[in-house]
């Protein structure tokens, strides 16, 4: 993990995470320069690294300021960005109320250097809007934390993502912020570049398993797949639930949605990272997607009592990771429809024998 590589001034945030295989290489560069975002880029050589020209970065011009050396090593490349943050009440009978958006490029950001703990593998970006007229962040804060992974596992707290060493975890986090509504809802936005030959497609599994988030059968997937459908090539995915607690348990759920994938036909923030890395090809043959993410129940008073909400996504490469079930599950479960079907063919065995004792007595007659 290197903080703000090339630079030595802490006034913006870029946090590279390099993960190395034994042939190939994969990096992430999480930044809070422009708006918030994830820039994802495999490699095929172990030996591949970030380049960034920092005064072009800084620059009204960003485009080339960032790139991987050697470039041919390159085989994908996508981004991410969390662009705005809408609230809303549903002013009954009058419907939606809509107050005015967050935009997430206009806020002033924390130091990261000052949350990065390189054993934990963990960072966290923390900001508050620069301009704030109704004071709703004067006790309150937008964060996204960042958990990188040197192997397969289990997040231990809720919603217990599954993830590998191709992935890392995010989590956004909104705490003390005054909700501007008796009833206020959250949606947070997110946005997605991929470059000419691939799409992102949105899917939802459901499962009767919910050994590892109880109440939670659905899992959101934001797949990106070659445009022959052969392979999976990144991806984002999340389960049907944020928590409303520092420390969630089963009953500080709330409902998680996600509001269809669509085309983007607006422009992305300036000075960003992913206008520096992908350059012109930005607006001519990447594709971008966005899709909001609601929070809260139907009544939309969930966020009122704690004033905390916490929402965690995983990002990697390759096909998202699947749930099974747990050899646990698999015994309770073999147990649970085992034994009635031995006591079945147990008792339909006892008939049998009894019937024929029965009439084993008799002589057939001629």
């Amino acid at each position: 993990m290197q903080y703000n590589p090339g630079w030595n001034s802490s006034s913006v945030n870029l946090l590279h995470v390099r993960a190395v295989g034994p042939g190939d290489s994969l990096h992430y560069v999480w930044s809070s320069i422009g708006a918030p975002a994830a820039l994802l880029v495999a490699t095929q050589s172990p030996s591949s690294a970030l380049r960034v020209n920092w005064s072009q970065l800084l620059s009204p011009s960003p485009a080339g300021a960032i790139w991987i050396d050697p470039p041919d090593s390159v085989v994908y490349s996508t981004a991410v960005i969390f662009t705005k943050l809408f609230e809303f009440s549903e002013a009954k009978p009058s419907g939606e109320l809509f107050y005015p958006t967050y935009d997430l490029s206009e806020f002033s950001w924390d130091s990261l250097n000052h949350t990065l703990n390189h054993t934990a593998l963990t960072a966290e970006l923390r900001g508050v809007p620069a301009s704030d007229p109704g004071s709703s962040f004067s006790n309150g804060s937008l964060a996204f934390r960042v958990t990188a992974y040197e192997a397969d596992g289990r997040d231990a707290r809720l919603p217990s993502l599954l993830h590998t060493a191709d992935s890392s975890q995010l989590e956004f986090v909104l705490a003390g912020v005054a909700p501007r509504g008796n009833s206020s809802r959250f949606v947070l936005e997110v946005a997605t570049v991929e470059e000419a030959g691939a799409v992102r497609r949105l899917r939802s599994e459901r499962s009767i398993d919910d050994e590892y988030t109880p109440t939670i059968f659905e899992v959101l997937s934001l797949v990106a797949e070659s445009q022959n459908g052969s392979s999976g090539l990144g991806f984002l995915q999340w389960k049907a639930t944020a928590y409303g607690s520092r420390s969630p348990r089963r009953e500080d759920g709330i409902w998680c949605r996600a509001q269809g994938l669509q085309a983007a036909n607006w422009t992305l923030p300036v000075s960003s990272i992913v206008q520096a890395y992908f350059g012109e090809s930005l607006g001519s043959t990447c594709t971008i997607s966005a899709l909001n993410v609601s929070f809260g129940g139907e009544e939309g008073r969930v966020y009122q009592e704690k004033r905390y909400l916490s929402w965690s996504v995983l990002l990697g490469f390759g096909q998202p990771p699947r749930d099974t079930f747990s050899p646990l599950v698999i015994s309770i479960t073999a147990v649970a429809l085992g034994t009635p079907l031995a006591i079945l063919l147990l008792g339909s065995c006892l008939v049998l024998l009894a019937q024929r004792r029965r009439y084993s007595e008799y002589e057939p007659i001629n």
